[in-house]
């Protein structure tokens, strides 16, 4: 059995039979993880330079 988590995500963590299952599994439930942080409104940490707390920005129309 393999065993995997992402310790900055709390709670994310997965098992499987196979290490690339674990690593599929683990991927889904950090996307999930992600998602429901979000939805919540969450602070997410920074991930590989990536900031999900950061509100979007919009362009005016007339940009495109």
């Amino acid at each position: 059995t393999f065993a995997g988590r992402i310790p900055v995500c709390k709670g994310v963590i997965a098992f499987a039979s196979t290490l690339r299952e674990c690593e599929d599994e683990l991927r889904s439930t950090l996307e999930d993880w992600i998602l429901l942080g979000l939805k919540l409104g969450h602070s997410l940490p920074v991930i590989d330079n990536i900031d999900l707390n950061k509100e979007p920005t919009l362009e005016p129309m007339d940009t495109l």
